[in-house]
């Protein structure tokens, strides 16, 4: 099981390119980054515990915001140095979005 990441300037789409749209993608630490979210509560108020780690996730800039302050924590619960760097893509993307008016995380589990 992994989560690839793609950070998208509009909404992507499964139907036509999303490659139009495609501003970055991070598809290295996609099982450290899967077993790191799969820790989470699903029925907590943190957004990251929506990611469906065997589906697609959207995050527009206001959710992006809001889940950049939950891998401060998440950082502290890493098992290894997989798990870090995850996650410091994660922020990295998350961060970018934020600050992106109009764009999407999306996170693309398998």
């Amino acid at each position: 099981m992994g989560i690839e990441l793609e950070l998208h300037s509009g909404r992507p789409t499964r139907k036509g390119s999303s490659r139009d749209t495609l501003l970055r993608g991070s598809y290295e630490h996609g099982e450290a980054l899967a077993r790191v979210l799969n820790a989470l509560d699903r029925h907590g108020s943190g957004k990251l515990g929506w990611v469906d780690p065997y589906g697609d996730t959207l995050f527009n800039e206001q959710e992006a915001q809001v889940a950049r302050q939950e891998v401060a924590a998440l950082r502290q619960r890493c098992t290894d140095d997989e798990q870090k760097a995850a996650l410091l893509d994660l922020a990295e993307l998350l961060e970018a979005c934020a600050a992106t008016p109009g764009s999407y995380l999306w996170f693309m589990g398998d």
